[in-house]
């Protein structure tokens, strides 16, 4: 047994580090079923985390335990027999980084706003951020610059809802509009039924991308 608790081969005073590592997701994300749908779409567009560290000469349970001290980001998904899935770059960031114990202080400086950067680091901590194919920072950023760009130009808050079209006549350059929306497209994956259910509601492809798309069409 560790200092921390943790026994050389993962398990801990109150059970294996898969385990408690299932329990923290179920905590941040809620109990909700993973479909035969949601699975195909896991393993289409994120990586099962064992054979991820098998391929990077890593221990999962050293990684579960970094994920748990909150070193590393949870799973974005359990799939529904509880293999957790990752971002497939997962550990490829911790080596761009210079090593996982330089990985805060890199990651936060891709902001130049230190609060910013704080709260987009505890969000990559999180796993929830799940609507990128390349989960890095600069990708983060350009994200949010594309929905702020989107809302902007629709004249409503970056979270506000899509539930009321914009008047067309409002919107000055409507296939400037759509460079952005198609830039945010290219960003994204589809997402899952599982998503809007643990996010309680509509994700952005579904406010920024497929409804504007369906109420600002280019002609």
């Amino acid at each position: 047994m560790t200092e921390t608790g943790t026994t050389e081969t993962g398990s801990t005073e109150t059970g294996t580090a898969r385990a408690r590592l299932a329990r923290r997701y179920l905590d941040v994300n809620g109990e909700h079923p993973m479909t035969e749908a949601d699975d195909a779409y896991v393993d289409r567009h994120f990586a099962p985390l064992e054979p991820l560290c098998a391929r990077h000469g890593r221990d999962p349970d050293e990684v579960r335990g970094h994920m748990l001290a909150g070193r590393l980001p949870l799973p974005g998904y359990l799939r529904s027999d509880g293999t957790e899935m990752v971002a497939p770059d997962l550990l490829e960031l911790v080596d761009e980084a210079g090593g996982l114990a330089k990985l805060p202080d890199w990651f936060r400086g891709h902001w130049a706003d230190r609060e910013e950067g704080a709260e987009e680091y505890e969000s990559y901590l999180s796993g929830q951020n799940v609507c990128l194919h390349r989960l890095h920072p600069v990708t983060m950023r350009r994200k949010a610059e594309l929905v702020r760009g989107i809302a902007e130009a629709l004249g409503r808050p970056a979270d506000g809802p899509s539930d009321r079209p914009t008047d067309l006549s409002a919107l000055a350059d409507l296939s400037a509009l759509h460079a952005l929306v198609d830039e945010l497209d290219d960003l994204e994956p589809p997402f899952t039924a599982y998503d809007r259910l643990r996010f309680g509601g509509p994700v952005s492809r579904d406010t920024c991308i497929d409804a504007v798309r369906r109420d600002h069409p280019l002609g």
